[in-house]
């Protein structure tokens, strides 16, 4: 792939930062709860496309709402422009232009939910001119912003979803769901339809310019997956890919290969365990070249240029994630610029350029890792200096370090995991935390429940358990091999890896427990009427806790397809722990939010009443008007469930039990 040009010269920072991190040798004092409760103290540091202003979102306190400071790049010790946006809450900030300033806003608007996946909260938009610090709200209800419009300042293409299509074979995945597209006037509030999805053709990529270039559409009487292709200032779209819905294979087409003429970039399995990058004739509909590969893990992702003003569409790296995000980069310039970053930025881990002005001369920096909860940094003039961080009580000396392993399940299968290992001297007590999903990919850069029990001196291992995504097709599969492997063999490959480090001596077999949320907190539920008994407790947050009728929610949300049929008959041959609450045998902590869309409160009430029925004692946390998703999560609502698990492992997990016994007949 061609290098690309850059007006960025040299960064000279290494005589400017001179960090050092020293870790302590014996294990630090807990911090308070109050610290780990605290919503990001900043967060979306960027600046403006012309460098004279950095926008941030903050949060003045414990228990405030967002709010946007604009600084003066120039002098960011100057009081800042700031705006409230109360009663709603601002979720994302963007620049749009030189003075303009896009955000979203979010409202809750009842009080229960409507449905699975329909939730209580609404979100709109808004814009404000930092110049003249004139606001405008706008009416739209659920935009979905697809592009800024670079060069079209003070404009941007929203997308809505206008209705569902619930005929015969309509159900399809998320990516072909037909959406319509506007271009939005931010000074008018108007906007104008682009063009409309439908079925076929449903859902649309616009390149950096503005133009629809990239769709995907279901065919139902075939039931193919198709991916189309258009030419610039063409307005007939050209059948690029087609897949039965039946093959599990990724195909994503990424953008245009700049090094190549009539040639996509294209992530996909082509027969395959691995996904790798490809480089796709748009001409023969061949994939001819193999860019990259790797034997271990799938591609996670490609990493587009620092500058987005004015190469928006240019990838210069791919990047994979095993104990952390590696990046392979294409652009000599780009590379340089980041190993020149991740030599100087504090504990440094995953460290990303996330905004940059139109010239390349200044940008902002993010810095993310298990010793950094997340960092800003504004690199101006040849200077760097310190923005702000997320969580500024947590200091990275009292944090601890991640370690990616690999160990083997009782059938032989080779499972990987992470480690968050704990100051002090092993062995510990253990939390097996299990990621949700199940058949996603889980990445972990800073974890914040992680940091808090391992500060709190647990050791924690997240199990990359069979059906995770990361592993290639074999080991996802490996999840719809047998009779049900929902709550046997992916359960055994959460046991195993607790059995693993009590064999290498890091976990107390005495001191072990398990903690998840959503199909997490499912596995949880499982662990607590198993036996042999590994644990001394579970914390199940999120439940599913009848996977029949979560599976019925989810039938009329999954498309008829493979992977979506192996997903539902695996949910249906899985263990119920409701029908398991006779067999329970250890205390448990269930924590539930009541305006959860994605596993209902019913999920939570109709286990807790099976708990009844066999005269199980338990502890039960409710979460007032707390969704599945943590970013819908107060202070108020982290405090609770932090201090409540806490409390529940040091007294009723590997506490005196009869007390747990005792409390809960109360």
């Amino acid at each position: 792939m061609k290098r690309l040009a850059t007006a960025f010269t040299s960064l000279f920072l290494a005589c400017v930062l001179g960090f050092a991190s020293t870790a302590s040798a014996e294990a630090p004092d807990p911090y308070p709860l109050d610290y780990w409760a605290l919503r990001s103290v900043i967060s979306q540091a960027q600046i403006s496309p012309d460098g004279k202003y950095l926008a941030l979102m903050k949060i003045p306190s414990k228990d405030g709402n967002p709010v946007i400071e604009v600084y003066e790049a120039a002098n960011l010790q100057k009081d800042p422009f700031r705006l409230n946006a109360d009663p709603m809450e601002i979720t994302n900030i963007y620049w749009a232009s030189e003075n303009d300033l896009v955000f979203t806003l979010s409202q809750q608007v009842r009080n229960k939910i409507e449905g699975f996946n329909q939730g209580a909260f609404e979100t709109k938009i808004a814009i404000v001119d930092v110049k003249k610090k004139k606001i405008e709200e706008f009416d739209e209800v659920n935009p979905v912003i697809e592009s800024l419009l670079r060069h079209k300042p003070g404009k941007i293409i929203i997308s809505f979803q206008e209705g569902a299509d619930d005929g015969p074979g309509a159900r399809v995945r998320e990516a072909f769901r037909p959406r319509a597209y506007w271009e939005f006037d931010l000074n008018r509030g108007t906007k104008k339809l682009l063009i409309r999805g439908k079925l076929s053709l449903g859902n649309i990529d616009f390149d950096g310019e503005g133009n629809p270039w990239l769709a995907r559409g279901y065919k139902r009487a075939s039931g193919d997956l198709v991916t189309y292709i258009r030419e610039k200032g063409e307005s007939d779209w050209e059948e690029l890919y087609r897949q039965h819905e039946d093959d599990p294979q990724t195909f994503t087409v990424v953008n245009r290969d700049e090094s190549k003429p009539d040639h996509v970039l294209v992530v996909a399995h082509n027969g395959d365990d691995k996904q790798g990058l490809w480089s796709m004739n748009t001409e023969t509909k061949e994939l001819d070249e193999l860019i990259y590969r790797r034997s271990d893990v799938d591609l996670w992702n490609v990493r587009y240029h620092s500058n987005k003003w004015t190469y928006p569409d240019s990838v210069v790296a791919i990047g994979y994630f095993k104990d952390k995000f590696h990046f392979e980069y294409f652009n000599e310039i780009e590379g340089a610029t980041q190993q020149q970053l991740e030599s100087v930025i504090p504990n440094a881990h995953y460290v990303n350029i996330n905004s940059r002005t139109r010239d390349g001369d200044a940008l902002t920096i993010y810095n993310e890792g298990p010793r950094d909860p997340g960092t800003y940094y504004l690199l101006r003039e040849g200077r760097i200096q310190t923005v702000g961080s997320k969580q500024p009580l947590l200091k990275g000396d009292n944090l601890a370090d991640l370690e990616y392993i690999t160990y083997k399940a009782r059938d032989g299968r080779k499972i990987p995991a992470i480690l968050t290992i704990p100051q002090g001297e092993p062995p510990f007590p253990l939390i097996v935390h299990p990621h949700g999903g199940p058949f996603v990919a889980e990445s972990v850069t800073y974890d914040e429940r992680a940091q808090m029990f391992a500060n709190n001196g647990y050791l924690v291992i997240q199990p990359q358990y069979r059906g995770s995504q990361n592993y290639g097709l074999d080991f996802y599969h490996a999840a719809f091999d047998g009779e049900g492997e929902i709550g046997h063999k992916m359960q055994d490959d959460k046991d195993d890896g607790a059995m693993y480090l009590v064999e290498q001596g890091l976990a107390d077999p005495d001191r072990m427990a398990m903690y998840g949320g959503s199909y997490g907190g499912y596995a949880s539920l499982v662990a607590a009427s198993r036996t042999p008994q590994l644990y001394k407790c579970v914390i199940a947050s999120a439940v599913v806790s009848d996977p029949i009728i979560q599976t019925n929610y989810l039938r009329f949300d999954l498309d008829d397809g493979w992977e979506s049929q192996q997903f539902l008959e695996a949910w249906d041959n899985a263990v119920s722990p409701v029908d398991e609450a006779a067999k329970v045998n250890i205390p448990i902590l269930v924590i539930h939010g009541t305006v959860d869309q994605r596993t209902p409160p019913e999920q939570a009430k109709r286990y807790l009443k099976a708990l009844d029925k066999h005269g199980k004692n338990y502890k039960y946390i409710e979460l007032k008007n707390a969704d599945h998703f943590y970013s819908t999560w107060t202070y108020e609502h982290k405090q609770t469930q932090y201090g409540a698990m806490l409390d529940f492992l040091a007294n009723d997990c590997f506490g005196d039990q009869d007390d747990f016994q005792a409390s809960a007949e109360e």
